[in-house]
């Protein structure tokens, strides 16, 4: 997943704002287990953690070297939100509240009804099922209050746990993309993955 990133950074507002057409307050999600909430400034330390971490950034389009730096990455959810491009969660533990992780979606195509979807997970947390779990609430949201009709996912081809999600939340693979991006002075090849939703119509949809 790419991100474009301003180098603006600004403070972090806490005020409620329509992040989703239609919706007054930041939509919050709740499973069995899981808590999906906005995000706040005092995450900034939990996001850090993930994001600097070797496990987590190894296959992942974004990483950070120092709190300051990771700021960028907060603005970033605050302003895709407000413009209405996408929103991002943070996974949160529905009992104690711990920071797990994020998932959410960005690029989003209104006008042809789909969306890029996105996630990470400390690894301390790993292999516990909470991301497929997380993943399911997020794509159930973007399916029935967004009302997108095609949710993409793309993936480096080495990423095997982030495929495994993907499939176990219904993702299809569509095809691979050879040597469509450089990393690290290489270029790596893409997967590219898409669950579509099982209503077609786009009676009423504006």
């Amino acid at each position: 997943m790419k991100n474009n990133h301003s180098d603006k950074i600004i403070p972090l507002s806490h005020e409620s704002y329509s992040g989703i057409e239609g919706t007054e307050y930041f939509p919050v999600l709740t499973t069995e287990r899981l808590i999906l909430r906005r995000f706040e400034a005092n995450d900034l330390e939990s996001v850090y953690c993930g994001l600097s971490h070797p496990s987590v950034i190894k296959h992942y389009g974004v990483q950070y070297e120092s709190l300051l730096a990771t700021r960028e990455q907060l603005y970033w959810f605050e302003k895709i939100e407000k413009e209405e491009t996408g929103i991002w969660w943070a996974v949160c533990d529905r009992y104690n509240l711990n920071f797990l992780g994020a998932v959410g979606f960005n690029n989003w195509n209104k006008e042809n009804r789909k969306i890029e979807m996105g996630y990470w997970l400390l690894p301390e947390f790993w292999g516990l099922g909470i991301m497929k779990e997380a993943g399911k609430a997020a794509c159930d949201h973007a399916f029935k209050i967004m009302l997108v009709h095609r949710i993409e996912a793309v993936v480096e081809i080495e990423n095997k746990n982030s495929k495994k999600i993907l499939n176990q939340l219904g993702f299809e693979l569509e095809g691979i993309m050879r040597d469509c991006e450089l990393k690290n002075d290489q270029f790596i090849s893409l997967e590219m993955y898409a669950k579509l939703s099982d209503n077609c119509s786009v009676i009423g949809f504006k």
